[in-house]
């Protein structure tokens, strides 16, 4: 079993990334996994939903901590996260697994492929260092599922705000409202919560996943004072339909504000699902849904260079933030407001404080 020593930078195992799991509980002869809503029952031996939790002895253990897949220093855009930080970079990292099974996956070679048994540790400190030596102003879990990788990732946050980083999550938004707890206690800063579609095609295509506590989770993260962002892929035959957009642009105005920005992005052919990509025309209907259901912020993903991609004013309609794909081209907010009438733009911007006090940075309120 993998150790590591009080600053967690020691390696006490032979390239194993097994470490006793957080959240879990007896269930008789069994062991219930708590860190994400399949809430997986466990024989001993047996291994959960997403490959990555296992049953050893009567304890659940995680079977990925410091194992990572990849790593780049990235554009917070990226994530998308449009009102948080522009301009900065974060470094952002995957491990391996996913607790849904969505057929048309776009990082499919890290999600779909279980564990490793062996293989380079990569410490939370020693992410931390590398964040710090790259310059980046934040740290990123991304790729796969970040939820599989908790343990891991709440040591990397407490180390990153020590040392004056923020901290955000790429997720589906299945974690249970514990593990969301402990990440928000540990220093999660911002996150980008993957809607991807209506209770009845989640459960389909994503294998049995219910869609309604995905929606829970973001009102969590709301109130915990993350700041949140949300983006649904649009995948034709799957969520393109007016019904469906209205659904998901309705459901981010009634249960988080109109003021939480909506991300509708294309679709590309991968992994199991080959239908053709998503047209503009489509994206665009679907930015139009979302600003009769009473979005104020709708940007259109994977198509750089449209002028959807930029952040407006909504009162005065003055451009605020010129992007061209994961580049920021002009930001001419002021103190995140509008230089022209004084609205107060809502968000997380500004430089990243120096010492790691949340408060400190500059967070304008959402309008709910």
């Amino acid at each position: 079993m993998g150790n590591a020593d009080d600053g967690g930078r020691g390696v006490k195992h032979s390239g194993r990334f097994i470490w006793p799991a957080l959240l879990q509980e007896r269930d008789g002869r069994y062991v219930r996994c708590l860190t994400c809503e399949r809430r997986c029952r466990l024989v001993e031996g047996g291994t959960g939903w997403c490959r990555t939790r296992r049953n050893m002895d009567g304890v659940l253990h995680t079977l990925i901590y410091g194992a990572v897949s990849s790593v780049w220093a990235n554009p917070i855009e990226k994530k998308p996260l449009y009102h948080f930080h522009p301009g900065t970079d974060a470094l952002t990292c995957g491990s391996w697994g996913c607790n849904f099974g969505c057929p048309w996956c776009q990082n499919w070679e890290m999600s779909k492929e279980a564990p490793p048994a062996f293989g380079p540790f990569t410490s939370p400190a020693a992410f931390v260092d590398e964040a710090r030596r790259l310059g980046c102003q934040g740290t990123s879990i991304s790729f796969n599922e970040p939820t599989l990788s908790l343990e891991w990732s709440l040591e990397v946050f407490r180390l990153a705000r020590a040392r004056g980083l923020y901290n955000t999550f790429v997720t589906n938004g299945y974690m249970t409202p514990e593990a969301l707890h402990l990440l928000s206690e540990a220093g999660l800063d911002g996150m980008n919560v993957d809607v991807k579609g209506g209770a009845a095609a989640v459960r389909r295509h994503c294998r049995g996943i219910d869609v309604e506590k995905v929606w829970r989770a973001c009102g969590l993260a709301w109130q915990a004072g993350v700041h949140l962002e949300l983006t649904t892929l649009v995948v034709p035959g799957v969520n393109d339909d007016d019904c469906s957009l209205r659904a998901i642009a309705g459901g981010i105005v009634s249960e988080l504000g109109a003021d939480v920005p909506w991300h509708v992005s294309a679709y590309y052919p991968a992994y199991r699902f080959q239908v053709p990509p998503t047209p503009l025309t489509t994206l665009e209907r679907a930015r139009a849904i979302g600003r009769e259901a009473g979005l104020r912020f709708v940007y259109l993903g994977n198509v750089p260079g449209h002028p959807s991609d930029n952040t407006t004013c909504p009162d005065c309609g003055i451009l605020l933030i010129k992007r061209w794909g994961l580049a920021v081209l002009q930001n001419r907010l002021r103190d995140g407001s509008c230089p022209r009438c004084g609205t107060a733009i809502p968000g997380v911007w500004g430089l990243v404080p120096r010492d790691a006090n949340r408060t400190s940075q500059a967070r304008n309120g959402w309008t709910r």
